[in-house]
């Protein structure tokens, strides 16, 4: 039950960080390259992903169910903070933006999928 509502907790507490975030007018970040948000964008939505599958996973057994699931949340979390975005003064809503979440999301679920996976047998 701890374990339930730890998951929880910290699935919570990532999005209210991602949307305080989102609340700034402007965040101080150097630019060190360029499209270096989309990579910012899809390093947060890796992390959400993992959160998300963490969570879900106490409620869901199937695998298929529980990537499909957990991607679906992030992604309508990503559009959500995008349209968040777009009443915030001096920032906007970016398709491509939540394109870098939704793909962030899939590769942390995808990760998980393949080091969760148990296709590859010892020898005998």
């Amino acid at each position: 039950m701890i374990k339930k509502w730890g998951n929880a907790g910290f699935l919570m507490a990532y999005c209210n960080l991602i949307f305080w975030l989102s609340s700034q007018s402007s965040l101080p970040s150097p630019l060190l390259f360029s499209h270096q948000d989309k990579v910012i964008h899809l390093g947060a939505y890796f992390i959400m992903g993992i959160l998300a599958w963490r969570f879900f996973n106490d409620y869901i057994n199937s695998t298929a169910i529980l990537i499909c699931v957990s991607l679906s949340y992030c992604s309508l979390y990503g559009i959500s903070d995008e349209w968040h975005q777009s009443f915030v003064p001096g920032r906007n809503a970016d398709y491509l933006d939540w394109i870098a979440d939704t793909l962030g999301a899939s590769l942390a679920l995808s990760f998980l999928y393949f080091r969760n996976s148990k296709r590859i047998k010892p020898r005998q």
